[in-house]
């Protein structure tokens, strides 16, 4: 896998917080997030089942810009692919 780092939360300690990457083999991205409690948890399972292979995360308002930048380079990166 050829991930390429975006950021983190700005506002923790650097080390366990909220991170972005793009795979640049096929633009996806990857999240690190916050768990969710089990009240956000159940609230998403009202609008379906969330299979052992997923997860529920909160991605804050706060880390946006990575999400961002993570989401122009993914444009970038298809674009590129289909060339």
């Amino acid at each position: 896998m050829a991930l390429e780092f975006f950021g983190k939360d700005p506002n923790t300690d650097g080390d366990e917080c909220p991170t972005v990457w793009v795979d640049r083999k096929n633009a996806d991205l990857v999240f690190q997030g916050w768990k969710t409690d089990e009240e956000t948890e159940r609230e998403c399972l009202e609008s379906g089942h969330i299979p052992e292979t997923e997860a529920v995360i909160r991605y804050s308002r706060q880390d946006g810009s990575a999400a961002q930048e993570g989401m122009r380079c993914r444009s970038r990166t298809r674009r590129a692919s289909r060339r």
